[in-house]
C-alpha cells in the first residue's frame, strides 16, 4: 500500500471513529434524559460520573501508573473539572423538559464561545469575517430557542449556560495540553467529579429496582468515555481539520433517539435552526483553515 493510500485509509478510519464517538455521545444524554424521568438530576450526574470514573480507573491505573496524578497546574485541573461537573448538570437538568434535538443544538453554538473567548483569554484574536460567523450561529440558537415567542421550555438557558461553561472548560483544556498529559487532565475530570458529586448524592438518593434503571446507571459514563476515547484515537488518524465537520452528524442520532426512545420530532424551527448553526460551524472551520495556510486570525 502506497503512503498515499495508508494516508486516505487512515483518514477514513478516523472518520468512521469520530461518527462512532459522537454517536456514543448522544446514547449518553439519551440514556440522562431516560433517567431523569426516574431520579434526581444529581442522582444521574453521579451515575455518569461515577461510571467513567471506573472506566478512567480501569484504562489509567495511578497505582501502576503513579506519573497520571502528576500535574503542574493543579488548581487549573481543579477549576476545569469543576466547570465540566457545572456544564453536566446543568444540561442533565434541561434535558427533562428538552427534546435531545433541541438540546444539542443549542450545545453546537460552543465553538463560536470558544472562538469568541479566545481572543481575551488564550490571546488568538479573530476577524470580522468570523465575527459574523458567530453572530449568524448566534441567530441560529435563537431560532431553536426563540426566546419571548413561544419557544421551548425556559430551561433551554440552562443548556446556554452549559455551553459557556463547556467552551470556558474548552479553553482551559487547552492551556493545560501545554503542561499536563492527556491521560492527565482526563483522569482529573472523572476524579474530581466523582468526589464533588459522591458528597451531594446522599441527599437526593432514591432506590431503583427497574433493571434497565440499573443497567443504564452503570454503562451511562461508558458511553461517554468510550464515545472520547475514539475521538482521541480519531485524531490520532486523521487531522482534526477533517474530522471537526463529523461533530455535526450528532443531531443525526439525536433527531433518531428522541423518535425512537421518546416520541419527540423536531419541529420546522428546530431543524432551521440547526441548519443555520451548523453552516455557521463549517464556515469557522473553513476560515480556520485558510488562516492555517496564510499565517493569520
Amino acid at each position: 500500500m502506497s503512503p498515499a493510500e495508508q494516508a486516505q485509509k487512515d483518514r477514513l478510519t478516523g472518520i468512521a471513529l469520530m461518527c462512532g464517538a459522537v454517536l456514543l455521545f448522544a446514547c449518553s444524554d439519551a440514556a440522562a434524559k431516560y433517567l431523569s424521568g426516574h431520579m434526581a438530576t444529581i442522582q444521574v450526574v453521579w451515575a455518569r460520573y461515577m461510571s467513567a470514573f471506573v472506566l478512567a480507573l480501569f484504562m489509567f491505573n495511578p497505582i501502576r501508573q503513579p506519573q497520571v496524578m502528576r500535574t503542574s497546574r493543579p488548581w487549573l485541573q481543579l477549576g476545569r473539572s469543576t466547570l465540566l461537573l457545572v456544564s453536566t448538570a446543568l444540561n442533565f437538568v434541561a434535558l427533562r423538559y428538552l427534546q435531545l434535538d433541541q438540546a444539542v443544538a443549542i450545545i453546537f453554538c460552543t465553538p463560536f464561545i470558544v472562538a469568541a473567548l479566545g481572543g481575551p483569554m488564550l490571546g488568538e484574536w479573530i476577524r470580522w469575517r468570523r465575527w459574523t460567523a458567530i453572530g449568524v450561529g448566534f441567530l441560529g440558537v435563537l431560532l431553536v430557542t426563540r426566546p419571548g415567542a413561544g419557544g421551548i421550555h425556559p430551561a433551554a438557558l440552562l443548556s446556554v449556560m452549559g455551553a459557556f461553561c463547556y467552551a470556558i472548560y474548552s479553553i482551559s483544556t487547552r492551556i493545560l495540553a501545554r503542561t499536563d498529559s492527556t491521560a492527565t487532565t482526563n483522569f482529573y475530570s472523572n476524579l474530581v467529579g466523582a468526589i464533588l458529586v459522591s458528597i451531594a448524592v446522599p441527599f437526593f438518593w432514591t432506590p431503583q429496582s427497574d433493571p434497565i434503571v440499573i443497567v443504564l446507571m452503570c454503562i451511562m459514563g461508558l458511553f461517554s468515555g468510550m464515545g472520547h476515547y475514539l475521538l482521541i484515537r480519531g485524531h490520532r488518524l486523521a487531522p482534526a481539520s477533517v474530522l471537526a465537520p463529523f461533530i455535526y452528524t450528532e443531531i443525526v442520532w439525536m433527531i433518531a433517539l428522541g423518535y425512537a426512545v421518546f416520541g419527540d420530532v423536531p419541529n420546522h424551527w428546530t431543524l432551521a435552526g440547526v441548519a443555520v448553526v451548523i453552516a455557521s460551524g463549517l464556515y469557522l472551520l473553513y476560515r480556520e483553515r485558510v488562516a492555517g495556510v496564510k499565517g493569520e486570525l
